[in-house]
C-alpha cells in the first residue's frame, strides 16, 4: 500500500474496528498478556511490552484496562499461554497476505484461517511463500491536519527514522525494528499519540486492485480474518486507486 490510498485503507479498517471495539480490546489484552509474560512486566525494560502498549493506546484503549492486563499477566503463572503463529497466503486478485495470530489451539486456528482464505477464492501457502514481498519495520502514522510535513520530517529523522512519507491526509514514518521505541517516544513527546504505531510487515512489492468488486473481496477477507479471535493482525500488499476507494465509500 502506498501514499494517499494507504491512509484511506487505514481509515476503512478503523471504521470497521470502531464497530467491534470490544473485540479489538480483547486482542490487545492477549498481546499485552504475552508480552508481559515473555519479559519483565515493566515497559521500560521490555521492548515488546512497550510496543503492545503503544498499539493499544493508538486504538484508544483506556489506560486502566492496559494496566490491569499487565498486572494480571504478571501475577498469572499458569493461564494465558499462547503460541505465536504466522500464516501466509494469497487473497483475491493475487494479493499477498501475512496473518499474525496468538492461539491456545493451533489446529483450530489453522483450520479457521484456511477456511477464510478458501471462502474468498484465495489460498493459504507455506510460511515464507510471500514473506519476501514484505519488510518488517517500525511504522508510526499521524494525521496531517495539525502537523506540518517539514516539522515531522525533521523530528522523525532526528529521532532515528529511516523514511517519512507525507500526503494531504497523513504522515507515515518508518524505522528499523530496533529503533522503533526510541522513535515512537521522541515523536509522542512532540506530536502526541499517533493514529497508528507498531511493528508491521510493510510491502516492498504491491498489487494494484483495479476494480470495485476485487477491492470489496479483499476487504471482506481482511474483515473475516480480523474477526477471528485468535488473529492479531493482517497485512496485505494491495494498492487500491483513489477512485475505487471512493466508490467503496459511497
Amino acid at each position: 500500500m502506498a501514499g494517499h490510498s494507504q491512509f484511506k485503507n487505514i481509515m476503512h479498517r478503523k471504521g470497521a474496528q470502531d464497530k467491534k471495539r470490544a473485540k479489538i480490546f480483547a486482542k490487545h489484552i492477549r498481546e499485552l498478556t504475552v508480552a508481559a509474560k515473555t519479559g519483565l512486566p515493566d515497559p521500560d525494560m521490555n521492548p515488546r511490552l512497550r510496543t503492545a502498549i503503544a498499539a493499544a493506546r493508538s486504538d484508544n484503549m483506556p489506560k486502566d484496562n492496559i494496566d490491569r492486563a499487565i498486572k494480571r499477566a504478571a501475577g498469572d503463572t499458569e493461564g494465558g499461554n499462547y503460541d505465536e503463529i504466522r500464516y501466509e497466503g494469497y487473497g483475491p486478485g493475487g494479493v499477498a497476505m501475512i496473518v499474525e495470530a496468538l492461539t491456545d489451539n493451533k489446529n483450530r486456528t489453522a483450520a479457521e484461517v484456511r477456511a477464510a482464505f478458501s471462502k474468498s477464492g484465495g489460498s493459504l501457502a507455506e510460511t515464507g511463500a510471500v514473506g519476501f514481498m514484505f519488510d518488517q519495520v517500525g511504522q508510526i502514522i499521524y494525521t496531517a491536519e495539525e502537523i506540518e510535513a517539514d516539522a515531522i520530517f525533521e523530528a522523525a529523522l532526528e529521532a532515528g527514522a529511516e523514511n517519512v512519507e507525507s500526503s494531504d491526509d497523513a504522515h507515515e514514518i518508518t524505522c528499523s525494528r530496533e529503533d522503533f521505541n526510541d522513535v515512537q517516544s521522541s515523536l509522542e513527546e512532540q506530536f502526541g499519540t499517533p493514529q497508528e504505531a507498531g511493528i508491521v510487515w510493510k510491502p516492498n512489492v504491491t498489487v494494484e486492485v483495479e476494480t470495485e468488486d476485487k477491492a470489496s473481496s479483499v476487504f471482506k477477507l481482511v474483515d473475516a480474518l480480523e474477526d477471528n479471535d485468535d488473529v492479531q493482525r493482517v497485512f496485505a500488499n494491495f494498492d487500491i486507486p483513489d477512485d475505487v476507494m471512493e466508490k467503496l465509500g459511497d
